[in-house]
């Protein structure tokens, strides 16, 4: 299992998180993520295959910056 973290920008409150999340956890080869609204970070736990490209679209189409 891999560990990657993410800057994501644009998140103002709690729904912005939840949105975050449910987006970078739809992304093949995800297993889990914590996203930190005070950090603006998304830590995700993925497969060693995971395409980070893949996650930042997917966090750029649900609103917010990658």
């Amino acid at each position: 299992m891999t560990q990657t973290q993410l800057t994501v920008s644009g998140m103002t409150c709690d729904h912005c998180v939840r949105h975050v999340t449910d987006a970078i956890s739809k992304v093949a080869g995800v297993k889990s993520v914590n996203v930190s609204l005070a950090e603006g970070t998304a830590t995700i736990d993925s497969d060693l295959a995971l395409d980070l490209q893949l996650v930042k679209t997917a966090v750029v189409d649900a609103g917010y910056g990658a």
